[in-house]
């Protein structure tokens, strides 16, 4: 089996750039966007078995990208990322089904925790 992709969507070019370094680092292939519109482009032109997803993305919400990826890519894993840890957020990505739910700022090793973790269920 090859790496395995993980689609990093963030408006924050720091966190894109540290979050691929992190997982590339680990051999992870990773592709970035920095809004929804674009995410959806690249999870419609091949597979990703992981994405991370900032909540508050400029084009649109990313509980609303959440939805959009489920009916393009069901099997993929989702981990939405936060800086606002607001409870209606936690809540509306359970209901969708997200896998997990991390506030920013992310630690390294909790990011390669969590992503293992949810890559592993």
């Amino acid at each position: 089996m090859g790496k395995l992709t993980i689609l990093v969507v963030d408006d924050d070019r720091e966190i894109l750039t540290g979050f691929m370094h992190i997982l590339s680092e680990h051999g992870y292939n990773v592709e970035t966007a920095e809004t929804g519109h674009e995410a959806i482009e690249k999870c419609k032109s091949g597979p990703h078995e992981l994405a991370l997803l900032d909540i508050n993305l400029p084009d649109m919400d990313g509980t609303q990208l959440l939805e959009q990826l489920r009916e393009i890519d069901p099997k993929m894993r989702t981990i939405m990322v936060t800086g606002d840890a607001s409870l209606d957020g936690a809540l509306r990505s359970l209901i969708l089904q997200a896998n997990a739910y991390v506030l920013k700022p992310v630690d390294p090793d909790e990011l390669l925790k969590v992503v293992s973790a949810t890559l592993n269920e």
